[in-house]
């Protein structure tokens, strides 16, 4: 492979855009206490980050073919250095929300559409499919490696050293960048305000109202929101459908838009006829499916390990190493079966994998953690998305031409960052919600005094926060509970978050169930040295 320096500059910065959200993800005990939140706010937090990505990726990607896509790369870094260095500094949850979830996001949706089409600029042939071999193996290595630089540093430094290398990693990326080709003139195309308004918003609602449903309810109105004592659920129906019918009539309608405009000669946003290209429309959604299944998986794993189990950062981050071991020896091992296996064969390979993976945690949730059992399912969850990462990324860009690049580096942002946002948001909201109703049912059928369930069902009325299992018992005792009944409080929370990470499991073996069925488009054949494709099903 040719030009190596190229594929290291686009790599580190693919590793920064990748490694925030696991970094985050095994310190939120540890950012909770410190900026003085709930877990709840980290989830929101969590899923703005990817959100604002997906909500705008498809204009970053624009920027980048009017601005040049190199000039974007430089300009998208800089902006996500701004934005790790105010989380590093951030006093409140606010200032991170700021500088982490809309900062950062703003910046990663020039730098990561840029890198797709750079690769494709800088590489032909088999170096480009080996280029984009390393990329995926390098998100997965950010995705493997997070919890345990993240659980390190939060042990025994701060959490906020992460982000102050990552602002002396894009610092060096910026620098270096010359190194990189950018062989594609600029256009001269107008933006579509409109259509980036409509998929931006559409997106939002959506994913805001499936975050929201722990609170709200997803149909019948739970907890809704009150206006002048006024609960707002419209027609009797909870808010989260209503965004979510909203959100969906504006994508759907954005979709309608780009087509018109299509029609009418006028530059789109996308050309959404690409979705009608079986491949692509395949890779896609394999790899929406991909992040929404990592998001929840690493989201609801340091929670069960931190808040039930009452592990600190570094420890968490040692029980997730199996799978950051398994995750990088798989991404290799994809790009060499490649060579003799088609994508498809070794996509649906990585999916069965993850499925079974998923089985074998959710068999490990016990108070005191199977841990051989939980070992062996990180290890072949990493082993399933290895996988999966060694062949999306050459799967997508190969179902276009090279003019069509950056504009398919943007879908593949929008997708990928799309799924971390509903992983995240819908695996949290069954969690959360999982566990205020079996904590509900939990005391109503405790033998604690009516008047403590009373006082225990009234302040839990608007949901149950996550907090470690180790508090409970005070909480209870600080809350009026005598030392019996807060030790009972305290074994019913702790059954409760078993019985909610259970369900939680099980939502994520029908959502790496349900991906096979996207995989039908992926490619039966295999390539070549010499660029002819065999056909191997």
């Amino acid at each position: 492979m040719k030009k190596r320096s190229v594929v290291i500059v686009l790599g580190a910065a693919q590793f920064v855009m990748v490694l925030d959200g696991t970094v985050m993800n095994v310190s939120i005990a540890t950012v909770v206490d410190d900026l003085d939140t709930t877990v709840a706010a980290m989830q929101a937090a969590i899923t703005f980050y990817t959100l604002t990505m997906a909500a705008l990726m498809l204009l970053g990607a624009k920027l980048g073919d009017i601005l040049g896509r190199r000039r974007a790369f430089v300009i998208g870094s800089c902006v996500y250095a701004l934005g790790s260095l105010i989380t590093a500094v951030s006093p409140n949850v606010a200032f991170l929300f700021l500088g982490w979830s809309v900062i950062e996001g703003l910046g990663a949706v020039l730098v990561i559409p840029a890198i797709a089409a750079l690769v494709a600029d800088n590489y032909a042939g088999s170096d480009r499919i080996t280029a984009f071999a390393v990329i995926g193996a390098v998100s997965g290595a950010a995705v493997a490696a997070g919890p345990l630089i993240g659980g390190f540093v939060t042990t025994y430094f701060s959490w906020r050293y992460v982000f102050v290398a990552e602002v002396v990693i894009m610092a060096a990326v910026v620098v270096a960048a010359r190194l990189v080709d950018d062989r594609t003139p600029r256009q001269t195309v107008r933006i579509d305000v409109v259509g980036v308004l409509l998929s931006s918003v559409g997106l939002v609602l959506v994913v805001f109202g499936m975050l929201q449903s722990k609170t709200w309810g997803w149909v019948s109105p739970a907890a809704s929101p009150e206006i002048a004592g006024v609960e707002i659920a419209p027609l009797g129906v909870s808010l989260t459908s209503w965004f979510m019918v909203v959100g969906g009539a504006l994508i759907y309608a954005f979709f309608r838009r780009q087509a018109w405009l299509v029609a009418q000669r006028r530059s789109p946003l996308v050309h959404v006829e690409m979705f009608s290209i079986t491949q692509l429309r395949s890779g896609l959604g394999v790899l929406g499916a991909q992040y929404a299944v990592t998001a929840g998986l690493f989201f609801m794993v340091p929670v069960y390990l931190q808040m039930t189990l009452g592990l600190d950062p570094l420890q968490t981050g040692i029980r997730i190493f199996p799978l950051s071991i398994s995750l990088i020896l798989f991404s290799v091992v994809g790009t060499r079966l490649s060579r003799s296996w088609s994508p498809r064969r070794i996509v649906r390979a990585g999916q069965l994998v993850l499925v079974f993976s998923a089985i074998l945690l959710l068999g490990s949730v016990t108070p005191d953690l199977r841990g051989g059992l939980f070992a062996v399912g990180m290890f072949l969850a990493g082993a399933a998305l290895g996988l999966l990462a060694s062949q999306i990324g050459n799967v997508n860009m190969s179902a276009v031409t090279e003019k069509e690049t950056s504009e398919v580096g943007g879908l593949q942002g929008v997708f990928q960052n799309l799924g971390s946002s509903l992983g995240t948001a819908l695996i949290g909201s069954i969690l959360v919600g999982s566990l205020t109703s079996t904590f509900a049912a939990g005391i109503a059928s405790s033998e604690l005094p009516t008047a403590a369930q009373g006082l225990i069902t009234e302040a839990t009325a608007n949901g149950v926060d996550i907090v470690p299992a180790d508090t409970v018992d005070a909480i209870g005792q600080d809350a009026g509970l005598s030392a019996d009944e807060a030790s009972e409080l305290s074994s019913i929370y702790r059954e409760s978050q078993l019985s909610s990470l259970r369900v939680a499991f099980f939502g994520l073996i029908l959502i790496s169930a349900l991906s096979l069925a996207l995989s039908r488009g992926i490619p039966t054949k295999v390539a070549t040295a010499s660029g002819r494709q065999t056909e191997n099903p």
